[in-house]
Order: structure tokens, then C-alpha cells, then sequence
């Protein structure tokens, strides 16, 4: 019996001892666990400084120190493809562009360095060489030109028509406009020349002032620019004319002469628009009353001068034009630019097709590009594009109509 006794107990005392190793191991695993919420505690506590450095990531991912933006790599092949774009413009087997900038730029007082910055001197003259008006070496036969032999009747063409057909209530002038390639044309149809006067600044050599002024002041209901300025270091105030200025029979002005053309351009004393290389004084021996010094002569004589290449550029032009019949017309050109920046305008081989339309018999250049104004009743009548707010600049003198 002892021993049975023994044997029951035994197991009871296995109970016992599983028990506690049972709490022992619940109390192990509550202390680990607590230790790990601890430890999550401590871990997110010290990534709490790290937010500031999330911000610079996106989706998750740190950005590299090296990495480039895309509209950065965009910009730089633009930047590679025009750079290549114009080596291949200003180099290239193809002559048109340089060609352009170099006649245009070089016909300038101001914007000579545009082509400077690109080509060298011996590059600029051979193309300046390439590109000139051969001009027709006559003088001009006045006996030709029969002052009032127009009629009206009848009108060849629509040419004829836009000159001979007046406008009603005026037998002095008539302004109408042509679009050619681009450009706009205001043509001042003329009737009497003997209305036609070279007019002065106020103080001439001194002062220039707006062909709006000169025409104002002297009684003027036309007027457009005449002679060329001198203008060194692109200062020039309009007051000092380039070449040769010839009033009333007299030489009022000895300036340095312009690059272009230097011949003597006016009315004689029968009103008939003279062409001339010969020198002044020779000049008002053969009856010149008012002239001015500019070029080139774009035909004489009924003939047109040759053009090689694009000779004088393309800019804004004003032309002084004679017919057969006495007709005299102000030629104001627009370019096809704006005053800031290129300005465009005809060539010399578009204005003399244009001229021969319209049966001109002695034709020459006058100053351009931002001279270039058409003034009537004192108001302007193109878009001249010098640089102050309304395109106009000073000059020293202007051709105008009088009443």
C-alpha cells in the first residue's frame, strides 16, 4: 500500500512543476515582447529626424546627386541643332544666305558688325564685288522728256489707268499703293512738276529735323526724304548731308560723299528730272536748280541699269522717278520687317520691274531703309521704321510739293 501510495503521489508533483515552467515561459515571452514594443519605440523615435530627407525622394526612392532634367537635355540639342543650323546657313554650299546678310548689313550705316561678327573682311568684299548695279553710262537726254504730253482719254493698261486717272477735285497729285512680293508701294503721282522744291532744315548743317517739319515749314503738302546724312559713330542728328546739295541753282552743301552712287540727282530749270555724274558746278552750268547727291541711278534714259545678284540688300526704299510726259512720282517703300529688328524690303532687280510697269523714263535711289517717309497734309502716310515711337528720325532735307 506504501507503495502505491508513493507511485499516485509521484505524477501530482509533474503537475506541479509543468505549471510553473507553463508560467515561466508566459512570463519570458510577455518580458520579449514588451522588449520589442520597446525596441519599435526606440527604432521609430530615431527615424523621426530622417522626414526632412523624405522629401527629397519621390515614390520612395532617393534622387541621385547627378541626375538631369529632361527639358535640360531638351534645351541643349535645341541649342546643338540651331547652332548646326547656322554654321550650315552662314557656311554651307548654299551662297543665298550670306549672300543677304552680307549686302544687307553692309548697306547700312549702323548694322555693318552683323556681318562682321560672321566674316572676315576679304569674305564681306568679295561678295560686296559679286554683288553691284551696273549703272547705264549716259546722261540724260532731257529733249526726251515733253512736260504735259499726257491724256486721258484712253488708258493702255491698268498701269496707265492707276497714273493718268485723277482724283477728282485734285489736278496736283494722287496717292495710291501697290503690294509686290511683300512690299507695300505708295506711289505719289505728280502732274506738275514745276510744284516740286528741295526744302532745308531750319538751320541747315546744324539742326535736322522730320521731312514732316520741312514739308510743314516751307508750305509743303507732299514731302518725302532727299539727301543721305552723314552719321559718325552712328550719332548722326540728320543735320549734315552726305555729298553735293545744290538750291536754287547754287551749292548750299560740300559734305563727305555717301558709298552709293555719289551721282547728282534734281530739276533742271524746265522741271525735268536730271541724272548726272558730272560735277556740280558743271551741272548748274547745264541748268540744275535743285539737286542732292545720293544713287545709284536706277534707269536712265528708258534703260535699266543691271543688277548682279542682290546688290544694296533688301530694305525700305524711297525712289524719285520721271515719264516721258513730265509725270513725276515719289516712290515710299515699306519693308516686309518691323523697326527693331530686320526690316525687309525689295531688292533693286523688284523695284526697277516694278518702275518699268509704270513707263518710267529716269529713275533713281534715294536714302532708305529707316529714312524712308511719305508725309501728305501732315500726316504720315507709311510705316517708317526709325526708331522713335511714330518711325520718324531728322534729316537735313526733304523734296516736297507745293501748291
Amino acid at each position: 500500500m506504501k507503495k502505491e501510495e508513493t507511485i499516485k503521489k509521484e505524477p501530482v508533483k509533474k503537475k506541479t512543476t509543468s505549471k510553473k515552467v507553463a508560467s515561466t515561459k508566459k512570463t519570458a515571452e510577455v518580458e520579449k515582447e514588451k522588449k520589442k514594443k520597446d525596441t519599435k519605440k526606440t527604432v521609430t523615435s530615431s527615424k523621426k529626424p530622417t522626414t526632412s530627407k523624405k522629401k527629397n525622394t519621390r515614390n520612395g526612392k532617393k534622387r541621385s546627386k547627378h541626375h538631369i532634367p529632361l527639358w535640360m537635355i531638351f534645351v541643349s540639342i535645341l541649342l546643338d541643332l540651331g547652332a548646326i543650323f547656322c554654321l550650315v546657313l552662314a557656311y554651307g554650299p548654299d551662297n543665298r544666305f550670306k549672300q543677304f546678310l552680307i549686302t544687307t548689313a553692309m548697306s547700312t550705316k549702323s548694322h555693318k558688325y552683323l556681318a562682321r561678327m560672321i566674316y572676315d573682311e576679304d569674305t564681306i568684299n568679295e561678295v560686296l564685288q559679286e554683288n553691284v548695279v551696273i549703272e547705264i553710262d549716259e546722261e540724260t537726254n532731257t529733249d526726251a522728256i515733253v512736260i504735259g504730253s499726257y491724256q486721258t482719254k484712253y488708258y493702255e493698261n491698268e498701269y496707265e489707268e492707276q497714273i493718268l486717272k485723277k482724283e477728282e477735285g485734285n489736278d496736283l497729285y494722287k496717292i495710291f499703293t501697290v503690294k509686290d512680293r511683300g512690299s507695300t508701294y505708295y506711289f505719289t503721282v505728280i502732274y506738275d512738276p514745276s510744284k516740286i522744291h528741295l526744302a532745308q532744315s531750319s538751320a541747315p548743317g546744324v539742326v535736322g529735323e522730320t521731312i514732316k517739319k520741312i514739308t510743314r515749314d516751307n508750305g509743303g503738302v507732299i514731302g518725302i526724304n532727299a539727301s543721305g546724312f552723314e552719321d559718325p559713330n552712328y550719332q548722326g542728328d540728320g543735320s549734315r548731308p552726305s555729298g553735293i546739295v545744290i538750291k536754287n541753282g547754287k551749292i548750299v552743301w560740300r559734305g563727305r560723299a555717301s558709298s552709293w552712287g555719289n551721282g547728282l540727282i534734281g530739276f533742271n530749270k524746265e522741271h525735268k528730272l536730271v541724272l548726272t555724274k558730272e560735277d556740280a558746278t558743271t551741272a548748274i552750268k547745264k541748268g540744275m536748280m535743285d539737286a542732292v547727291m545720293f544713287g545709284p541711278f536706277l534707269i536712265v534714259n528708258g534703260k535699266s541699269s543691271t543688277v548682279n545678284g542682290l546688290a544694296g540688300g533688301r530694305h525700305p526704299r524711297t525712289i524719285i522717278a520721271q515719264r516721258q510726259d513730265g509725270i513725276t512720282l515719289f516712290i515710299v517703300i515699306d519693308g516686309n520687317g518691323n523697326k527693331r529688328g530686320f526690316r525687309g524690303g525689295p531688292s533693286f532687280v523688284e523695284v526697277i520691274e516694278v518702275l518699268e510697269r509704270y513707263k518710267v523714263y529716269n529713275a533713281a535711289n534715294l536714302d532708305g531703309g529707316a529714312s524712308s517717309i511719305l508725309i501728305e497734309n501732315n500726316q504720315i502716310i507709311n510705316h517708317p521704321v526709325g526708331y522713335a515711337s511714330t518711325g520718324e528720325r531728322d534729316h537735313p532735307n526733304a523734296w516736297i510739293v507745293v501748291p
